[in-house]
């Protein structure tokens, strides 16, 4: 009984259960309409033609090659900029310089700047026509269309994901702890392993998961500097892509479902980490 009134909804005096009980029966049907039907259909299309099928279009060689592409540019591309969060957090929230600001407004950028436009700029930039093409290609180095251009875009979409998650909670936490720790006689890398970082680790685990799933799943810019390659430098969204346009649907559907289970796993990750914050 008293479970029940615990748990049970409660209404503002004079409030009509009708309005609630309706926006949340909307909400379940638009999220049935717009995520889990989607995510049904992409499992549903992979084995549709049965398991041996999925399991050939899946242990495909360029699809395989996408897979290890796409995993090595996220477990490169996230502990940099897991550093680089961190670093730009600390000094935003323990600091005060010149810049500060504006160091601030640059970390967002990525969230406004389209990836193929940075994608353009970093191909204007690195490419064989590019302002730095000509000494990169007098010392033999090759940046566009191949594993280096894929890193550049894939932290510069996932730069500002670290730093948003651990930046509001090193504010608001302040820096008595640490001044502590220094006054007690701990040294630098002893304040922050043993003082900062267990009190950021979920927000900085949460910032982790954010950007690995976008890692995994960039697609314009990745495209721009990677020049789509069949078999060395696609990536597994480009890979999807490319089982379309060969008319390959099933296979399409196939790959999509990998990265699905991917999302899908960072997704748990999250809600995890979100029920210990």
């Amino acid at each position: 009984m008293s479970t029940a009134l615990t748990h049970a909804p409660r209404y503002a005096p004079g409030q009509s259960r009708a309005v609630p009980r309706l926006l949340i029966a909307l909400a379940f049907v638009l999220t049935s309409i717009f995520v889990v039907a989607p995510l049904v259909f992409i499992f549903w299309r992979a084995f549709a033609d049965g398991w041996a099928v999925y399991v050939k279009n899946i242990t495909d060689p360029m699809t395989l090659h996408a897979i290890w592409l796409t995993s090595v540019g996220a477990v490169i591309a996230v502990p940099i900029n897991i550093a680089f969060g961190i670093a730009a957090a600390w000094a935003i929230a323990r600091f005060r310089f010149p810049g500060r600001k504006l160091l601030m407004v640059l970390i967002e950028i990525p969230f406004s700047i389209s990836p193929i436009i940075a994608g353009i700029c970093y191909l204007l930039l690195y490419g064989r026509q590019g302002l730095l093409g000509p000494f990169l290609a007098t010392h033999d180095l090759k940046i566009m269309f191949a594993l280096p251009g894929i890193l550049l875009v894939t932290m510069f979409v996932t730069a500002p994901f670290i730093a948003r998650e651990v930046l509001p909670l090193m504010q608001a936490q302040g820096s008595e702890q640490e001044e502590a720790a220094v006054t007690l006689g701990a040294r630098g890398w002893q304040v922050f392993s043993r003082v900062t970082l267990p009190n950021i680790r979920w927000a900085l685990l949460y910032g982790a998961v954010l950007a690995t799933a976008r890692a995994v799943g960039e697609f314009g810019g990745v495209s721009v500097v990677s020049g789509a390659i069949r078999g060395q430098t696609n990536t597994l969204p480009l890979q999807i892509e490319l089982m379309f346009n060969d008319l390959n649907t099933t296979g399409a559907f196939a790959a999509a479902s990998t990265l699905t289970v991917i999302a899908l796993v960072v997704l748990v990750v999250k809600a995890a980490l979100e029920s210990r914050r």
